[in-house]
């Protein structure tokens, strides 16, 4: 396989310099954590830890950015909420900062890192070509994120009650997301490879 064939989209484009590249990088992950915040309050109401679009977000961008800059992106977000600032879902009526971030949804919000770094990692060795390779991709990286967020829920909740609220109810939403984060990439690709 061939260099560019394992480098994510967002590699190509990256200026050679130093310093370009640094801003360009950093102005991606700015531009990522504000898409995250803004998937955030795209959510519906499923018990205490409501279903949004920031797993399809996360998905989506670290396939996008690769392994590197995936998780940079999804730290930056987390940096922003740890500060204060209204990024995550149900805020600031739930809380804001440390607060908010030590409450149900904690398990999540370290998921995240961790799905980002599967997806980011498929894309830097050319998984985000293949429908099926990147779905495999996906299915890991929402098994983490799921995992995570119902072992911390079980901390607080117990057992039954962390799958209820935690794991069941976002199975199917899961599956249809990590399907939508599968196509969208190889499609662009698809395009990308006939100009």
């Amino acid at each position: 396989m061939s260099a560019v064939a394992r480098r994510s989209i967002v590699a190509l484009k990256l200026p050679e310099d130093g310093v370009a590249r640094f801003a360009f990088q950093f102005g991606l992950a700015f531009a990522g954590s504000i898409l995250l915040a803004l998937s955030s309050k795209v959510s519906v109401m499923l018990g205490p830890v409501d279903l949004s679009m920031q797993s399809l977000t996360v998905m989506l961008l670290a396939t996008a950015f690769g392994f590197r800059l995936g998780i940079a992106t999804v730290l930056l977000y987390l940096a922003e909420g740890a500060m204060g600032f209204p990024v995550f879902q149900g805020t600031p009526e739930k809380g804001i900062g440390l607060a908010y971030m030590a409450g149900p949804t904690a398990g999540y919000l370290v998921g995240f890192v961790l799905m980002a770094g599967v997806m980011g990692w498929a894309a830097d060795r050319g998984w985000d070509r293949s429908v099926l390779r990147l779905a495999m991709a996906g299915l890991i990286g929402t098994i983490v994120l799921l995992g995570c967020g119902y072992a911390w829920l079980t901390v607080l909740f117990g057992h039954g009650n962390a799958w209820a609220w935690g794991v069941g109810p976002f199975i199917l939403p899961a599956i249809l997301k990590l399907g939508l984060a599968a196509i969208v990439p190889a499609a662009l690709w698809a395009i990308l490879s006939r100009e």
